[in-house]
């Protein structure tokens, strides 16, 4: 069925409007250099981007939060991503001009991440972000997503109803937090999408590539 033309659209940050997986990959290998372990395939550490600290350290280390080790490498994973974020991050191909057809379309956008701000505040700005219409970051509401919280923290920063926003994203948790915050839900295919099928995620939509969200929007 046709989706409800939005008002706005939110997106994920890493993995649907930003590839910053190479730069996260960087991080979680330097703590395997500082263990004298040759690096991971990026191909093994890709996939799990979308899931920061934890899935990272547990793709290149096998370690687990609640591993005795854990806290500290999650501590030392950040720092060192952190003072290397946007080295090689940078927008997917298609979005610059995708966010400029919304805007000329006076369709609203924003962002919605499970980043922390103290990431968020820093590296949206840095990649061409800085001019999103919100940006609701891990830790700005009481609950990260999938809870709903953070996407309709959005919609009321948009001013809008919940309904009238569109919710794009390249893992389960982002479809799961769409359709609980009584959003449309579109799977970002083109992202980094974990180990499971985007076509199994129950989305509104399924595309694989940013522009062909402007189809959607026909």
């Amino acid at each position: 069925m046709p989706l409800r033309p939005p008002r706005a659209i939110l997106f994920d940050l890493d993995g649907t409007l930003a590839d910053t997986a190479p730069d996260l990959a960087a991080a979680a290998n330097f703590l395997r250099q500082e263990r004298g372990l040759e690096d991971a395939p990026y191909e093994i550490l890709r996939p799990v981007a979308s899931a920061g600290a934890r899935g990272l350290i547990g793709a290149a280390l096998g370690i687990h939060p609640g591993d005795e080790q854990y806290e500290l490498l999650r501590v030392r994973f950040l720092d060192r991503y952190q003072a290397n974020m946007t080295t090689h991050s940078q927008l997917f191909e298609g979005v610059p001009e995708l966010l400029a057809q919304l805007q000329s379309r006076g369709i609203a956008w924003g962002i919605v991440t499970n980043k922390a701000a103290r990431f968020t505040d820093v590296l949206a700005p840095q990649i061409g972000l800085g001019h999103a219409g919100c940006i609701v970051s891990g830790d700005t509401t009481a609950h990260p997503k999938p809870h709903p919280a953070p996407l309709l923290e959005a919609a009321r920063r948009l001013q809008l109803d919940a309904p009238d926003c569109w919710y794009v994203g390249d893992d389960l948790r982002d479809i799961q937090a769409g359709r609980a915050a009584g959003m449309p839900t579109v799977a970002a295919a083109w992202g980094y999408c974990g180990h499971s099928e985007p076509a199994g995620w129950d989305a509104d939509a399924l595309l694989h590539h940013p522009l062909h969200l402007l189809d959607l929007l026909a």
